[in-house]
């Protein structure tokens, strides 16, 4: 099947309170009652490409609370897309409603032979991506629920097993190797054959998990439209709504999506300061080319969304300080050379900090956090 082209979409900042530099993500609760209309707007702010929009606004209407699910494999330190970017997208869908399930998938990260299949350090990763998730403000209330795959699958085991084999039964191997995408693999990849049932338990996980709206990433796609797919095929009228968000690239030229096993790739959730400064430094970031430039994607899908401003401070003589309000008017300085990357970057550095700074506290005097953290950098990670 090919890939519908996304739409080149800043998320809104609906539902996003306006934040002073020291604050956190908005907590849901102070939320007032909303229209469908807005609900929507949300939600749908969320996403790079919703499957299917009319679908979307069907289910909010008989359905207040929608369940949202994503899901992780723990496979290593978490970076700033995975951090942040899924902290702003759990509170907006929190605040128009949903209840979101996040979901654990140990058992997913040792078939795919992260932590070299190590079922124990899988574990102490999942366990370190929550406190980094305290930490940086996602409105962790009853609305959120963190789910471990290997807790819920053996608690009914006799409900997902045969959801699994009927999925695997109903479709050729051609097809679900077209989702190896899913565990960051390609189909020249030589899989395991624990890789080919990955994809057939990663689409069991929708239903199994009564979700309505499958809130992943792009690269996560193809399995959620196999879902979709397998609704047609048994005749179940209501299918998963696909709402795929954008995925942010590598700091360096030509890379499309962060790595961990590529440090300089990425910054991550308890980087210290100066580390995010050398990062950002050394990144990409060609003067007035927007296209392809991974610092204007930080500050658009990051610190736009976060603070719904970016502040640049430079001399006099390069313009003086000035407080951009919108992407949009920030692009229009960028190409016409009005905004250069020497200004650019360290704002952009200034500001991941604060954003960073209650994580670097929080693992610095939390003793339980440290340890997890010393842990997992302990580490070696494996593609």
């Amino acid at each position: 099947m090919a890939d519908q082209s996304p739409a080149d979409q800043t998320p809104p900042s609906s539902g996003m309170q306006s934040l002073s530099v020291d604050s956190q993500p908005p907590s849901s609760s102070s939320t007032p009652q909303m229209s469908l209309e807005e609900k929507f707007k949300i939600i749908r702010s969320v996403g790079e490409e919703c499957i299917q929009e009319d679908e979307l606004l069907n289910l909010l209407n008989y359905k207040p609370e929608p369940i949202c699910y994503d899901g992780f494999e723990p496979s290593g330190r978490m970076h700033i897309a995975q951090g942040v970017m899924k902290a702003i997208n759990v509170n907006k869908l929190t605040s128009a409603g949903c209840r979101v399930k996040i979901w654990i998938a140990d058992w997913f990260a040792q078939l795919n032979n992260k932590m070299g299949g190590d079922l124990k350090k899988i574990k102490v990763v999942g366990q370190y991506l929550i406190e980094i998730w305290k930490a940086v403000g996602m409105d962790l209330n009853e609305k959120v629920e963190f789910l471990w795959s290997s807790d819920e699958i053996n608690s009914r085991a006799s409900e997902y097993w045969p959801l699994v084999m009927d999925i695997a039964r109903r479709n050729k191997l051609p097809r679900i190797m077209r989702c190896c995408q899913i565990m960051g693999r390609s189909e020249q990849d030589e899989l395991s054959a624990a890789q080919i049932l990955y994809p057939c338990m990663q689409c069991a996980d929708i239903f199994f998990l009564k979700a309505d709206i499958c809130q992943l990433g792009m690269d996560q796609r193809k399995v959620n439209v196999l879902a979709r797919e397998y609704c047609d095929d048994i005749k179940r009228k209501n299918k998963p709504i696909i709402l795929s968000h954008h995925m942010l690239p590598g700091l360096q030229q030509g890379q499309e999506k962060m790595s961990k096993s590529d440090p300089s790739s990425s910054i991550f959730m308890e980087d210290e300061e100066a580390e995010v400064n050398v990062k950002i430094k050394k990144a990409y970031c060609p003067p007035k080319i927007v296209k392809g430039n991974p610092c204007l994607e930080y500050i658009k899908y990051i610190i736009f969304p976060w603070f719904n401003e970016f502040r640049v401070e430079r001399n006099a003589d390069n313009g003086g300080d000035k407080t951009y309000k919108d992407f949009e008017e920030l692009v229009s300085d960028y190409e016409s050379g009005g905004l250069h990357p020497g200004d650019l970057k360290p704002a952009l550095s200034k500001a991941l900090n604060k954003i960073l700074q209650p994580v670097r506290d929080h693992f610095n005097k939390d003793a339980k956090a440290k340890d997890l953290l010393k842990r997992v950098k302990s580490y070696r990670v494996t593609k």
